[in-house]
């Protein structure tokens, strides 16, 4: 007979409330103020530069504080393993705090552009580190059954910090002040530096420092991300291929490399194709591919539908809030119920770019008549991600190589990353050889159709990348 004292007792040990008391609430708290320190700084920043701008010049640069920012993320995700296994999780994260807080300093007191580039590099660096110790630091200080929670957490304060970035950033720069949007940040990142190191794990392992820094993979995969980015700012579609030619080429030399090295940049096995962890990473890049058009959807519900910035800006922002729907949704499940989401979330995702194709370039029809359906494909996408995430991370940790999961808990942020600079390259260049700054309505409609439709076969590839990952861990179940 089941003892239901036995079972209610398990069942708080796993939920919402023993993730958010005692020890683990402060362990929560760090973690996730962490990841909101680095998402809330990105959307500042996107709603104040013009502002910097007017007053400290630099245009010419303008695409270049996102560049630098997103290339120095991607090389303090990839030595976060290093570093937490150096000093351990407080001490690690009271330097990637530490770094943030002083790019953070740099852009406060910038008197030109080149200083803001520099300090928004240092800024990415410290953010990178902070970010992808999250998924580190989740594997060490809390019980297996709550990885999927404190994912799901993780989650959710991403995508609140996607709608309260904005706004912050966009009441300072409506008052003139864009550089109290940086001071603003900095007693937040005293007190993180000082919660984590006082609060977190101190201890020191061996894992990280058995093979040599790969630093020629580092740089070229810098390389890849820099040639996507510059792709997306070049005007004419040769320069654009070019550009996307070049970065395809590095990343080939990036796979020849680490395929030979004795220090690797991702665990033994990321790039054989009939590997796990090659169909999780796999699933990753698909997801966040198709996620990246979302950077045009402002843009076409204003050119196309006639709506104000404002209003089009918060609908775009439903793809956030559905990450976080997704993720609250799916956190709590386990066994059979939670691997099946990695397979239904790239559904989802699929749906909710169809439903984008099919509805946004009905400019015709009158928004109200389209925007139930539009909203929904909006949100169904960020939901497919959501819904998917937390389990996704969860067989990143499952499937890790003995000895290398420190490796593949910050491997998880390096991907993300690095899947969502080729997402948004491949965005641009698809969107402007379609067309989509035609003066005619009819261009643009035509544009966001080619868009949207081919952006769609990246999580249609995802479900087959996820059934690979559902017979893997089904299969180590099993054994």
């Amino acid at each position: 007979m089941l003892d239901k004292t036995s079972e209610s007792t398990d069942k708080a040990d796993t939920g919402w409330l023993a993730l958010l008391s005692g020890e683990n609430a402060i362990h929560s708290l760090v973690l996730s103020g962490g990841v909101a320190l680095h998402a809330l700084n990105i959307y500042v920043v996107t709603t104040i530069m013009p502002s910097i701008v007017r007053e400290i010049g630099g245009l010419e640069y303008y695409a270049w504080s996102t560049t630098v920012f997103v290339a120095a993320s991607i090389l303090g995700a990839a030595l976060s393993a290093r570093l937490l296994a150096a000093v351990g999780a407080g001490s690690a994260y009271a330097v990637g705090a530490l770094v943030f807080g002083l790019g953070t300093l740099l852009c406060a007191s910038a008197p030109d552009m080149l200083v803001l580039l520099g300090g928004r590099a240092i800024q990415g660096f410290g953010g990178g580190l902070l970010y992808a110790l999250a998924y580190g630091v989740i594997r060490l200080v809390f019980a297996p059954a709550l990885w999927t929670r404190a994912i799901g957490l993780i989650s959710a304060t991403w995508g609140t910090a996607t709608l309260i970035g904005p706004a912050v950033g966009g009441m300072f720069a409506e008052f003139a002040t864009w550089r109290a949007a940086f001071w603003s940040l900095l007693p937040l990142t005293a007190l993180l530096a000082a919660l984590a190191f006082w609060t977190l794990p101190r201890n020191a392992s061996s894992e990280g420092n058995r093979t040599p820094l790969p630093v020629l993979q580092l740089l070229l995969l810098i390389g890849v991300v820099l040639a996507l980015s510059i792709a997306s700012t070049l005007s004419t579609s040769v320069q654009q291929l070019a550009s996307v030619g070049i970065a395809i080429l590095t990343f080939a030399v990036l796979l020849f490399v680490e395929r030979r090295a004795v220090g690797k940049l991702l665990p033994t096995g990321s790039f054989t194709i009939t590997s796990p962890l090659a169909a999780l990473y796999a699933t990753i890049t698909l997801l966040m591919i198709g996620m990246q058009p979302e950077i045009y959807v402002p843009y076409l519900l204003q050119e196309l539908h006639g709506l104000s910035p404002l209003v089009a800006g918060y609908i775009a922002a439903l793809m956030s809030i559905g990450w976080t729907a997704g993720s609250m949704t799916s956190a709590h499940w386990h066994g059979d119920r939670a691997q099946r989401t990695i397979f239904a979330g790239p559904g989802f995702g699929f749906a909710g770019l169809a439903l984008i194709a099919v509805f946004m370039p009905m400019a015709g029809f009158g928004f109200a008549a389209i925007a139930a359906p539009l909203s929904a494909g909006i949100m169904a996408v960020g939901f497919g991600m959501g819904f998917a995430w937390p389990h996704i991370v969860t067989a990143v940790y499952e499937l890790a190589p003995k000895g290398e999961e420190e490796k593949a808990s910050s491997s998880i942020t390096t991907v993300q990353l690095f899947a969502a600079a080729l997402g948004a390259a491949l965005a641009g260049l698809t969107a402007n050889l379609a067309g989509i700054e035609a003066s005619s309505s009819d261009g643009i409609a035509r544009a966001t159709q080619w868009l949207f439709w081919l952006f769609a076969l990246a999580p249609a590839l995802a479900i087959l990348t996820a059934r690979r990952v559902r017979r893997a861990r089904s299969a180590k179940a099993g054994a």
